[in-house]
């Protein structure tokens, strides 16, 4: 080969070698951007559920967006009974409508379903509710109206031998029980029960008897002239 010719192509190959290669890049197609807009989008949304959970843990959760749920409406009958007995034990015992309930509870803003379901399901089958002429009133274990009424009461159980009977169930019936139990003094006594619930019993001067430490229920008793009646019966526990 001709020696010029030799040349040039030495000089071709030094110079292909000495150039960098740049690689040129396909363009993007239609899925690869579509893809791409999705990410994005779902970050967006996963960004928008985490504020949701934030404002959750933050305390900013709002009863009403369960307001469908069953969680909601058992919630509204919760308040609404804690809140008839709440009046009752104040000596509010007259019983109130409907509306008047959810007014006084702040839950006039339920929907017309939740509505029909406390008058025809929820209120109506409560066992601390009672029906009075269409209007609804606290129904206590004991419905009593005053401190004769309580002491009536646990003469009755002490004659009958039922035992005594539990504080919290006379302080739910009995409004502003605490007045009328100081009022009674000695014509009652406590007895604490080992779960630390106090009984009380009426107390029949005309009975003696003794607490049992460990039990913390009467013991044994001596009675005189109501023995022949059967009058003395301590023995039992609460009703």
């Amino acid at each position: 080969m001709d020696p010029s010719l030799l040349r040039e192509r030495e000089l071709f190959k030094k110079r292909a070698l000495s150039t960098p290669a740049v690689e040129k890049r396909p363009a993007p197609s239609s899925d690869s951007s579509s893809s791409k807009k999705k990410k994005v989008k779902v970050e967006q949304g996963g960004s928008s559920s985490s504020k949701q959970n934030t404002d959750h843990s933050n305390g900013s959760f709002n009863l009403k967006a369960l307001s469908g749920g069953s969680g909601y409406k058992f919630g509204v009958l919760a308040k609404i009974v804690n809140y008839m007995k709440t009046r009752h034990q104040r000596g509010d015992t007259h019983p109130l409508t409907l509306e008047e309930i959810l007014d006084e509870t702040q839950h006039l803003d339920i929907g017309l379903k939740q509505k029909q379901w406390l008058m025809s399901e929820a209120l109506v089958n409560n066992p601390k509710i009672e029906v009075v002429d269409g209007k609804y009133a606290f129904k206590p274990k004991y419905n009593l109206k005053d401190k004769k009424a309580l002491l009536r009461l646990l003469d009755k159980h002490d004659q009958r031998g039922l035992g005594g009977i539990l504080l919290e169930d006379i302080e739910e019936g009995l409004p502003n029980a605490q007045k009328a139990i100081k009022a009674l003094g000695d014509q009652i006594i406590f007895v604490n029960r080992p779960d630390k619930k106090k009984i009380l019993f009426y107390n029949d001067k005309s009975c003696q008897f003794t607490v049992d430490e460990e039990t913390g229920q009467p013991a044994a008793s001596s009675c005189q002239a109501s023995r022949k009646h059967g009058r003395c019966s301590r023995g039992g526990g609460a009703q």
